[in-house]
């Protein structure tokens, strides 16, 4: 076997000398290098900013969304969205493991696993797309992938469906920020509550906020917030446009007695929500953005604007065991569980 970069340079076809994830094009020829895994796969589970996107410019036609995954990862050699930048993950077999790191990693050739890399990064072969869910993100396909070998995954658990257990690992790394950043009496505003990532970012602020502290949902109508109550995940909801920064204030002291909180976490899968994120945290606050479609600039600029004094948080995907973190979440609240299968397995 030849012998491959540890953080898959050797992959790297345009620009040569960057790292996978900002290459424009990698190599997914599935001849496995002696530090790489081969991965049969089954399903991939598209960042949901990336799939809004092809979902709009498809005009919510599912045969131009999949004729444009197949351009993407045929152009690309990996599902990176031109132009929201993100990938997603995957599910699949384990088929072989390069020689140079067999007994070195903890699974075998056989072993059912999620990817907790992204997509944009990953040598991928789509073989043919066999069905999509567009209201999940989903894509069932007949392809093949590799994993580097600094790439991070996980075995899937026996005790739930492997899709439930992907839809969980898709979203891994919010939770398990969340949990490093919610202290006991803290004020926590979570932009777009009623989605994958803010059901899961709800359940653990109000669990770490505590009596003290409380947690405000935002959701974008009625029939969301009505959703969201039903959860008991959140101590107060509001219904606001977050594409309307004075709005979302507005509402929020409205909710908080007229002060700003002191956190905000933004899990929408829509761009220009910066400033929505920023205006009602409180200076010496906290603002994390774990939306894939997050400008910097907007961002940076958007808070010097309004001489916001706030620290801004990007998503890290990766945190120290945010898999079991995420995992642990769903085992802990059965509402959660419960919306989760109804909503993510579907077959």
């Amino acid at each position: 076997m030849k012998k491959g970069n540890r953080y898959g340079t050797h992959r790297v076809i345009e620009p040569v000398g960057t790292l996978p994830q900002p290459a424009i094009k990698i190599s997914n020829d599935m001849e496995i290098f002696d530090n790489e895994i081969l991965i049969d796969v089954d399903y991939l589970n598209i960042d949901s900013a990336s799939f809004m996107q092809l979902k709009e410019e498809a005009k919510g036609d599912i045969e131009k969304v999949k004729a444009k995954i197949i351009e993407i990862v045929n152009n690309r050699g990996k599902m990176q969205n031109p132009v929201t930048g993100s990938g997603g993950m995957l599910i699949g077999n384990v088929e072989k493991v390069g020689d140079s790191i067999k007994g070195k990693v903890k699974i075998k050739e056989g072993d059912k696993i999620a990817t907790l890399v992204s997509l944009s990064l990953t040598p991928l072969r789509i073989d043919k797309i066999i069905d999509i869910k567009p209201d999940i993100d989903r894509v069932e396909i007949e392809g093949k992938a590799i994993l580097f070998e600094s790439g991070i995954y996980t075995k899937l658990p026996d005790d739930m469906d492997s899709t439930l257990a992907l839809a969980a690992l898709d979203v891994a790394g919010a939770p398990a920020q969340v949990k490093h950043l919610v202290k006991t009496g803290d004020t926590v505003l979570i932009l777009g509550a009623t989605g994958k990532s803010g059901l899961m970012c709800s359940y653990i602020a109000k669990k770490l906020a505590g009596d003290k502290g409380k947690v405000i949902g935002q959701a974008r109508n009625e029939t969301r917030a009505e959703f969201l109550r039903n959860t008991d995940f959140c101590d107060e909801i509001i219904i606001a446009d977050v594409l309307k920064p004075t709005d979302v204030l507005e509402k929020t002291l409205e909710s908080n007695n007229g002060k700003e909180v002191d956190l905000t976490i933004n899990c929408l899968s829509i761009p220009n929500t910066e400033m929505s994120s920023i205006l009602p945290v409180r200076d010496g606050g906290i603002v994390y953005f774990f939306s894939m479609a997050t400008s910097f600039t907007k961002a940076a600029l958007g808070a010097e604007g309004v001489g916001k004094d706030v620290t801004m948080i990007i998503g890290n995907g990766y945190t120290k065991n945010h898999d079991q973190i995420a995992l642990n979440v769903l085992r802990e609240s059965k509402v959660l569980r419960k919306i989760f299968e109804e909503k993510y397995t579907k077959k």
